[in-house]
């Protein structure tokens, strides 16, 4: 099945022009934090590396990162299914999410408990991307492996951590 033209990546099933693309002019725009991951998504969509970096709060300093986040954006987005979110009574937004890529001719599905803060910018109210968190997956029921498991893959800023903390490797190991 092919996507009209003009929809939105996000999957919101409306088009472009009436959902993410005027928050992709003014990131103010979005009201709710599931509207802003939406729009962050639709970006790495539609290759648009400085909202990406603009949407990511300031303490994660992701202008030192921006290669690795244009690295991330060049994948082959497939998908976005938005699980939940909410606005937690500490006034932090949640968006839960699972976004399908496609990385050296193999399938992927990231994922991810998106957290996001707002903050007052020159009068107008903005949410930040500050960090993310993968589900745990459930215990194995097979012995540990005697050896460490090696790969050639890198790592990337916005994977799991290997050492399987459940976060994003630039939050914890990187």
């Amino acid at each position: 099945m092919s996507k009209h033209h003009d929809e939105c990546p996000c999957g919101s099933h409306k088009l472009l022009a009436e959902c993410c693309k005027p928050i992709h002019t003014n990131h103010a725009l979005a009201t709710h934090p599931e509207q802003l991951m939406r729009a962050r998504y639709s970006a790495h969509v539609l290759g648009l590396v400085d909202f990406v970096v603009q949407t990511y709060h300031a303490s994660c300093n992701a202008e030192q990162h921006r290669a690795a986040i244009a690295e991330s954006i060049a994948l082959t987005w497939l998908g976005l299914d938005v699980i939940s979110s909410e606005i937690a009574a500490d006034g932090q937004g949640y968006v839960e999410f699972q976004a399908g890529y496609k990385e050296a001719g193999e399938e992927y599905i990231l994922q991810e408990r998106s957290r996001f803060v707002q903050e007052t910018i020159n009068g107008q109210r903005y949410w930040f991307y500050i960090d993310g968190e993968y589900p745990q997956p459930p215990p194995c029921e097979q012995p540990a492996p005697s050896a460490p498991v090696t790969s050639n893959k890198t790592v990337g800023r916005n994977d799991p951590c290997p050492c399987g903390s459940g976060k994003k490797y630039k939050k914890c190991c990187g």
